[in-house]
């Protein structure tokens, strides 16, 4: 089967360079791709990112040895298997709050006994490779979200659930629940607080920690703190920032 080079990253020490992926296009998940990522999540709970515009996007991902990675909606058994089949080789969840929760997750991506996963990799045997249900539960990367109050409060619990491989930090999200709002790079000190709490919990169980970032420089800073796994920005924003900088370059000089 397809080595999952996330595996090797975190397993090395690293820290993997996630990119994101909102425009729904496999022409631009292709440049992306072939920008030198180790990962690129292309996102389908918040943008217009839906499954027929999903398949050709891991197609095009297929084209590099970047990982290709999926946000689903919600912790919904249904897509969670589907994107699985589509051929992704790691699931983010998002709004994991309960032990349950993080279970039900877990169970979807994993094949009997270890969990409660369909079969049908309709793609991802053509990804993997033929022996890929063989060894999809020791390959595929489960993610969950950390990003409510509620989420902090069960911590302990639902890094424990047997299969998680790691826990991915969702700022926006987790500033509004503790009352700063929403934003990415988080300097208030109750969310920073939130942030190390999280990622020494993730060390203690073992599991790779990610965030989401808005800038290189940020990411930088928590890849030093030690999340093996940091998302820069996006690629409908590196979009915008690169096309407002050539305007106003040109209207500068």
């Amino acid at each position: 089967m397809r080595e999952n080079r996330l595996r090797k990253i975190w397993q090395e020490g690293g820290t993997a360079v996630n990119g994101w992926l909102h425009v729904p296009s496999s022409f631009s998940a292709e440049v992306m791709a072939h920008s030198g990522w180790d990962s690129l999540t292309i996102d389908m709970q918040h943008g217009p990112v839906d499954y027929g515009s999903l398949v050709p996007m891991l197609q095009a991902i297929s084209t590099t040895d970047t990982v290709p990675v999926v946000r689903v909606p919600w912790n919904d058994p249904g897509l969670i298997m589907r994107v699985l089949d589509a051929g992704c080789y790691a699931v983010i969840c998002p709004m994991i709050n309960t032990r349950e929760e993080a279970e039900a997750f877990v169970g979807a991506c994993c094949y009997p006994p270890e969990g409660y996963r369909s079969y049908g990799p309709y793609r991802a045997s053509l990804y993997g490779g033929r022996d890929y249900t063989d060894h999809a539960n020791e390959t595929v990367v489960t993610m969950a979200m950390i990003e409510t109050h509620e989420a902090l409060e069960n911590l302990e619990q639902i890094l424990a659930v047997p299969g998680l491989d790691a826990i991915f930090v969702g700022p926006s999200d987790l500033g509004q629940s503790l009352g700063h709002g929403p934003g990415m790079d988080r300097d208030e000190p109750a969310v920073v607080e939130a942030i190390e709490v999280v990622l020494a919990a993730a060390r203690e169980h073992g599991l790779a920690a990610g965030i989401f970032t808005g800038s290189p420089e940020y990411a930088s800073r928590m890849a030093g703190k030690g999340f093996q796994f940091v998302t820069i920005s996006s690629d409908a924003r590196l979009m915008a920032s690169a096309a407002a900088s050539a305007i106003s370059t040109f209207e500068s000089e």
